[in-house]
């Protein structure tokens, strides 16, 4: 179809024509539509679905997206080569990620299980309606749905089972929804990976696992391992841990991924479906990753080895700014994929939540202990694994590319202090900073000596701090430069010991004397 309309003048009989062309293209693709799409224009960016009518009136109005050539959103199909030519062309990308529930149990597979009854009543449950006569859900899709609206609106588990019990109650005679929050964990728990919980000291000491995993009380701190009830003095070891790390294992999660042939197809695309002409479209063309394959050709070789992206940063669970509680997750995200896809929820891995009450701030490293674990496993000796897209078996690695974070995060991740006088770390010793008189504060300034000699903005004062800017933006470092610089540092993964408050200090001082 000729799409050269969508750049004429939205007053045109050609702009109009080939509005109503995208509308017929957009219902003939899109079959489960219940009259609605995503609507392509300059404000809605295809992130809202509305009827046909409204998408209408806001193309013709507000004017048509120029860079949506492609419709994917609407049913078009994307292009992609095949890895070989003996191999299928690429099917559809499903970019709604809805709930596929075949996929999901194709990709947990009959292996997956302990027990085959499992695996059988899972499939089971995908198959039977949710009442009779009931065509539009199963009890897995029902279930499934419900629990996404419970975690999207933090339902608690008893408000749960009350509209469980009623939606129940609703339905007509005979229908499989179950009736307690419990009943439907069950159905739902056979579709979950594995995770560990982790015992963690409430001071962000240790993590209770390998030779610390017995102990009962931290051997730094000597804090309890397990919550205390005010008045007691003895740590009860049945009872609840004073805080817990949940770590998801890694290598299962790409054993499934790998399983799928769809997803192992896609795992290649960064080598085999990415244009390659020069312009910056994915992290693959950029000098960063190519210095990379460079020094490291043996990696580079199989396209399947994996360049993680690894983002982290705090929030508070409970949508309450009163609350000071700070959760940290860690995700992973898989830069072999297409962008379109590499930042969607069902590639984007969560592999560690690092419950509250307080950040772990410079101690995060303690937390970070199992996935650094893994990640040097996939480095260094590589993990067998199967490729459900060729049918053989091969050798995967994986690194980190590159971390994702505010400016804080990047202090707590790489060590490097972000206060203070010298916390630029482009700068170093030439950080530009001003102690505050009265707040004592350091607040940084002359940024305008980044400006070409010749900016206007150089000579005005009034309008800045008071001064005219002379000096000249310092000569960021080169990577030799920072390599000399680090060498020769002690990489340490735990807590240190961290110097003693000077209040302290000036107490045993006094004391002393």
């Amino acid at each position: 179809m000729d799409r050269r309309w969508i750049n004429l003048i939205r007053t045109t009989n050609e702009y109009e024509s080939g509005v109503e062309q995208f509308l017929e293209f957009a219902k003939m693709n899109v079959p489960d539509n219940n009259g609605r799409f995503y609507c392509p224009c300059v404000n809605c960016l295809n992130e809202r679905k509305l009827p046909t009518e409204v998408i209408r009136e806001h193309v013709l109005c507000d004017g048509f997206l120029k860079s949506y050539t492609k419709w994917t959103w609407h049913g078009e199909l994307i292009d992609m080569p095949s890895v070989s030519d003996s191999q299928v062309e690429i099917e559809e990308v499903d970019l709604e990620m809805g709930d596929r529930l075949e996929d999901m149990i194709c990709d947990v597979g009959h292996d997956s299980f302990q027990r085959a009854h499992m695996y059988d009543s899972l499939c089971s449950d995908a198959e039977k309606p949710l009442y009779p006569e009931c065509t539009k859900y199963t009890r897995l899709s029902a279930v499934l749905k419900l629990f996404n609206v419970k975690a999207r609106n933090g339902w608690t588990d008893k408000s749960f089972t009350e509209l469980l019990e009623l939606l129940s109650d609703m339905l007509p005679e005979g229908n499989t929804l179950p009736t307690r929050n419990y009943d439907a964990k069950k159905i739902l728990c056979p579709m979950g990976m594995e995770y560990k919980k982790i015992h963690a000291c409430p001071n962000d000491c240790i993590l209770y696992k390998s030779e610390f995993a017995k102990l009962h009380q931290c051997p730094q701190c000597g804090v309890s391992r397990y919550k205390q009830k005010e008045g007691e003095f003895e740590c009860d070891s049945k009872g609840p841990p004073a805080k817990v790390l949940w770590y998801l294992p890694l290598v299962p999660r790409l054993k499934r991924l790998f399983s799928n042939s769809n997803d192992a197809k896609l795992m290649r695309w960064h080598a085999d479906g990415r244009i390659k002409d020069g312009n910056l479209r994915h992290p693959a063309d950029a000098m960063q990753w190519k210095n990379f394959d460079s020094m490291f050709p043996n990696f580079c070789k199989d396209s399947r080895n994996i360049r993680f992206g690894l983002a982290t940063d705090g929030m508070n669970p409970y949508g309450n700014l009163s609350s000071k509680h700070s959760s940290w997750p860690v995700m992973l995200v898989i830069y072999n994929l297409p962008p379109w896809l590499c930042m969607k929820r069902k590639y984007v891995m969560l592999s560690l939540m690092i419950s509250g009450p307080r950040q772990p701030g410079n101690d995060i490293d303690v937390y970070l202990a199992p996935l650094v674990e893994d990640l040097k496993m996939l480095w260094e000796e590589g993990v067998d694994m199967f490729d459900g897209y060729t049918g053989d078996s091969f050798k995967l690695h994986a690194m980190v590319f590159c971390t994702i974070n505010d400016f804080p995060a990047y202090g707590n991740l790489s060590g490097y202090s972000t206060k203070g006088h010298k916390a630029c770390p482009i700068c170093e010793e030439g950080t530009c900073h001003r102690q505050l008189q009265h707040g004592r504060k350091t607040v940084y300034l002359g940024h305008r000596r980044f400006l070409s000699t010749n900016h206007p903005y150089r000579k005005l004062k009034k309008a800045f701090d008071g001064y005219q800017e002379n000096e000249l933006a310092p000569m960021a470092l080169s990577g030799s430069q920072v390599y000399e610089r680090v060498k020769d540092i002690g990489v340490v993964l735990g807590k240190t010991q961290k110097k003693r408050h000077f209040k302290q200090h000036m107490e045993e001082k006094v004391n002393f004397l």
